[in-house]
């Protein structure tokens, strides 16, 4: 009879404990779910035959994020006090299309998947991420890298997902001071004997007072290590990227120079610009153009151009309607999205996409 009631009194104070202990996690940290899900029809007049290299002819589909990466994710924050916080994000990628991953390194969680701590003095992550290099081409996209007719295309066709989800990696992104913030990251190849076998790092400067911005970015990348994934993240290349934006009031102004040095294939150059422009709050149109071409043969080129309109139904849900054209010379395969038609054939070929998208 002692000994029950010890354990029931026992039991209450561990209870009463670990209530406690959760008021307080529950006041010093939080965990959101969040997601985006995408899917347009997409239509283009050419298709690239994998196996011949020829025109396959007209392709009408639906496709999974026709303007951007369908996705969803975990990310949370602790406060440790004195101004310094832990994080954290798990992201995958999923595809509205058929249920499977989308666009990611094909692992789950393979969009991003990492902890961290950030302070006045920075922050510093360790885990699966994206580059300084990727999020340098982001800001100076006119088109927010749309998965449809923008830099995005250009990108994944020269080096798949390189740069983009990096495995084993480490960064630090100082605050921002007067204007300028760096980033540098350095993803260890993991391999035995051989520290050179997929490693990469990069690095970014950049300077934005809220209408004016400037920035530069470079990535270095080794094949091999062990951080292989389904989709292709090491693949050997060079990347170098300087451009500037600037803002009219609901109108921003865009233009960049990138270039690729992807061992055993093109080295490229990409000049690109456009605009994006608010009509109203809830409508927004944007453009760019972008021209390739391969520094080690000029005859290997490519014109890529695009417009789109969006339209918010609300805060959350939104539709759209995109419209490209992509004119290949020589060699280069440039296509017109990253899902369906991410490499083309020679000449000229037209495509549009219209679909939804829903924040959560």
């Amino acid at each position: 009879m002692v000994k029950t009631e010890w354990f029931a009194k026992r039991n209450i104070a561990v209870g009463v404990t670990m209530v406690l202990f959760a008021g307080v996690a529950h006041a010093q940290s939080n965990v959101t779910l969040y997601g985006l899900l995408d899917s347009g029809l997409l239509y283009t007049s050419k298709t690239l035959n994998s196996a011949t290299g020829q025109n396959a002819g007209k392709q009408f589909s639906l496709i999974d994020s026709g303007s951007a990466p369908s996705q969803f994710g975990l990310q949370g924050t602790e406060d440790l006090g004195g101004g310094l916080k832990a994080e954290f994000k798990l992201e995958s990628g999923i595809s509205v299309a058929n249920g499977g991953f989308g666009i990611s390194n094909g692992n789950l969680f393979g969009r991003q998947a990492y902890v961290g701590l950030k302070s006045d003095l920075g922050e510093v992550k360790a885990g699966l991420q994206l580059s300084p290099f990727f999020l340098a081409a982001y800001r100076l996209d006119p088109r927010g890298m749309s998965t449809f007719g923008s830099s995005a295309i250009i990108y994944v066709d020269s080096v798949a997902a390189t740069g983009v989800f990096n495995s084993n990696a480490v960064s630090y992104t100082s605050p921002v001071i007067y204007g300028f913030q760096g980033s540098v990251m350095y993803a260890l190849g993991g391999e035995a004997g051989n520290f050179a076998a997929g490693r990469q790092y990069s690095a970014d400067l950049h300077y934005d007072n809220g209408t004016l911005l400037i920035d530069a970015a470079f990535y270095n990348g080794n094949s091999g290590g062990t951080g292989q994934t389904p989709i292709p993240t090491t693949v050997d290349f060079f990347g170098r990227m300087l451009g500037a934006s600037y803002k009219f009031g609901s109108l921003t102004v865009k233009a960049s120079f990138a270039s690729y040095k992807v061992s055993g294939s093109f080295s490229s150059n990409v000049y690109g610009g456009g605009a994006d422009y608010y009509i109203t709050p809830t409508i927004d149109v944007n453009g760019g153009v972008w021209y390739t071409t391969d520094r080690n043969d000029s005859s290997n080129h490519s014109v890529l151009g695009a417009v789109g309109g969006q339209y918010l139904l609300s805060r959350q849900t939104s539709v759209y309607a995109q419209v490209g054209i992509v004119n290949n010379h020589g060699k280069m395969d440039t296509g017109l999205s990253i899902d369906g038609a991410l490499y083309g054939t020679t000449g000229t070929t037209v495509g549009t996409v219209v679909g939804i998208r829903h924040l959560f």
